[in-house]
Formats: C-alpha cells, structure tokens, sequence
C-alpha cells in the first residue's frame, strides 16, 4: 500500500490564548482544516497573553522554543490560529527557518482546492488577492519554502512577488466579472420569484452533514466527505413537500468561527441565497460537543447578513449518534438522521407549515360547464387525481390561493 503521508508537510500548530474563546477546541479546528488542506499535524502550542505581541505574535521565550521544536522535529510548516501581519510573518519566519501562514491563508488555500464552479474560483482569488495586499512584503520568502504547497494554491494564482498595482488591477477585474455574475443571479431569482417558486435554503456549520441532507432529499449527488469545507459551490434541487408544493432547496457554504472577513465579502453573493430565501434550515451536529457555539456562529453571521424576518428552522442531525435529543428541541426544532432518513417526515411537514402559503390541496366538484376552471388550476397549481362523476369532475388538485375565491363553491 502507499504510504499517503509521505509527501505530506509536517505541521506544527501555534496558538495565543488571550482568553477570548476556546483555544484547545479551536486549535482541535485548526488541525481538521490543516488535515483538509493535506498536512500532517505532528502536535499542536499555546502560550497565554494578555495580548499579541506586535512582532511575532506570540513572546520571544515561546519562539525559541518553537524554533527549537521546527528543528528538532524535521517541521515543514508552522500554522497560527490567528492571522498576522507581514512583520510578523517574516519575523516568525526568520525566527523558525521555516515555513510560516495563518489560519485564513489556510482556509484559503483549503477553499481554492475545493472551488469548481468559475464563480466560485472568482470568489476564491478574489479573496485571496485581498488577502495578499497588504501583505505583499511578508509573504514571498516564506511561501517558497513549501514549493507550491499549502497556502500557495489557488485559481488563477498570480506570482506573489507580483507589485500592488498590479493585485489592485487584478482585484478590479475579479469584482467586475463577480459584479456580472450577480447580475445573472438576481436575475434567476427575479424570475423564480415572477414564476412563484419558494426557495429554501441549507446553512450550518461546515462538516454538519448540509451535503448528505440534500443528497437524502433530493438525489442530488453533491460529494459527501468526512472533511471541512467538502462542498463549496452551492447546489440547488427541487424538494417535493406533504402538501403537494414544489419548492428550490439549495445548499450553501458552510460556516467557520472567526470565518476571515476576506472570505465573508467575496462569498456575499453566494450567501445571497440564504438572503433571499423564504426558509432556512439552520443544520447542527447535535453529536458535536461545540454544537452550541457552531450554532450561535451561524446565528451571527446571518444577522451579519442582514437575515432577521425570515423564518428558521433548527435541525438537530446525526441524533442517532446521541441520547437526550428533547432537551435541545424547541417549537421551530427537528430531530433528524441525514444519513439513516429518520425525521424526514417531520422536517418536511414543518417546511410546509413554516413557508407562507401559497397554495392549498382540495378536493373539488367541478361541474360540467366549468372544465376551464381545472385547466386554470392545472396552469397555476397542480392535478393530483381527477374522476368523471354523475355530478361532475372531482379532483385532488393543489389550487393558487390567488383562485381560491373562484373555486370555493366547489370544496368537498
């Protein structure tokens, strides 16, 4: 068999704790995104401060004995939890011998292998030009050393030694061709609006299971991997509801703590959808001990988004996986297994009761004379069944609650 790891950089984490949030899980993060990207973790450090320093980040006396550790252990990469600037950069750099990002130019680097659409890459080196900018001095010496490794993938990747008029041009260019795409896009959700189709959108914490929902709902076939950031591109599919309605489901970007502004700016017309949508299904991992936190981070970064008014439904997935699922469930809650299909039923009863209403299933008597009538309701809505009677047509049609008032004599 081949050993996988082979050419695999050796990483090591590095972590102030100012105290701020959880540094042991967010470090336990940093090392999933670093196994996505395609390092190998060999041990993670913290050091507690009351602040940054503003050279290395981190004190000196904690430096050199990273230094010492690079050294000692063969280490290719050196990961902060936090962003730096370009001193910082090339004086951790100078300090270790080594090569040296942060926690956004991973999660870049991670989002440019994943991006498959033209949009999505756009969005990828869209961000990562803007990223760079201001950062043009400190990034060069070090990034080389991996030899086109982490942190140096992306599409369209320009040489970073490349001057700032010319990222600056680069970055003009990327938001006009992102300007045209957006103008596509509203134009689809003009017309989905124009044509009546309710939209509802997937969001959730990245690696919740939003891929394996919609693929379960919908055989959409979108990839489904045990791996942060596995899907990127949004995808969208018709889901059928209880009620007969016909709605866009559609699966978005997952969300990350402290997701780089960079990443949040160049995305916002991909998070439009969640934007836009009639309903939102919030996803968690209640199997995941962070569940609480991944939910609150979602929850802020769609009031980021300006998302107050529209409804949302929070469901709990992979509670096969736990016990004591009632305690977390609330009036606009559902307990599911994406990957078992458990709770279906109920999560799409609550989508159907959550969404506006916009048409109703009847049972209807339409006498002879009025056959126009079920051709209007078959143009607006839909036809379920119908049977010729003595006394007419009866039919288990889904009615436009704009025809309502023409079919209400006819109700059974």
């Amino acid at each position: 068999m081949e050993d996988l790891t082979v050419n695999q950089p050796r990483a090591l984490l590095v972590a102030a704790d100012l105290g701020e949030y959880d540094v042991e899980a967010s470090l336990e993060e940093l090392a999933e995104l670093a196994d996505t990207a395609g390092a190998q973790v060999i041990a993670k450090m913290s050091q507690k401060r009351s602040e940054f320093d503003s050279a290395t980040c981190i004190g000196s006396g904690r430096l050199e004995e990273i230094a010492q550790f690079v050294k000692d252990q063969e280490v290719d990469l050196l990961i902060f939890d936090h962003e730096l600037s370009a001193s910082q950069l090339r004086n951790i750099e100078a300090a270790c011998e080594t090569a040296v990002i942060d926690r956004t130019m991973l999660i870049l680097d991670i989002f440019a292998q994943r991006a498959k659409s033209s949009e999505g890459r756009l969005q990828v080196e869209l961000a990562q030009q803007r990223y760079r900018l201001p950062r043009l001095s400190g990034l060069g010496t070090s990034l080389s050393r991996l030899g086109g490794g982490i942190g140096t993938r992306g599409p369209g990747e320009t040489k970073l030694e490349t001057d700032r008029r010319h990222i600056r041009r680069r970055i003009q260019t990327l938001e006009s061709q992102l300007d045209e795409m957006e103008k596509r896009r509203k134009l689809l959700r003009r017309r989905r609006k124009k044509d009546g189709v309710l939209v509802v959108t997937i969001v959730g914490y990245t690696n919740v299971g939003k891929s394996t929902l919609l693929n379960a709902l919908t055989d959409a076939g979108v990839l489904e991997e045990d791996k942060l950031f596995a899907t990127l591109d949004p995808t969208s599919r018709g889901l059928d509801l209880p009620d007969g309605r016909r709605v866009m489901l559609i699966d978005t970007v997952g969300f990350i703590s402290r997701l780089p502004h960079h990443l949040v700016e160049a995305f916002k017309s991909t998070l439009e959808e969640a934007v836009n949508a009639d309903l939102i299904l919030n996803l968690c991992d209640i199997s995941n001990p962070q569940m609480e936190q991944q939910k609150k981070v979602t929850e802020q970064l769609l009031a980021e988004l300006g998302i107050q008014d529209t409804p949302i439904i929070t469901v709990l997935n992979k509670c096969d996986r736990v016990s004591g699922v009632d305690f977390f469930m609330g009036e606009n809650s559902v307990a599911i297994s994406a990957k078992t299909g458990f709770g279906f039923e109920a999560l799409l009863q609550k989508i159907a009761q959550k969404l506006i209403e916009t048409h109703r299933r009847l049972t209807l008597l339409i006498p002879y004379g009025q056959e126009g009538l079920l051709h209007e309701i078959r143009r607006e809505g839909k036809v379920f069944q119908e049977e010729y009677t003595q006394d007419g047509c009866l039919a288990d049609v889904l009615v436009d609650i704009k025809l309502l008032y023409k079919v209400s004599d006819y109700i059974q």
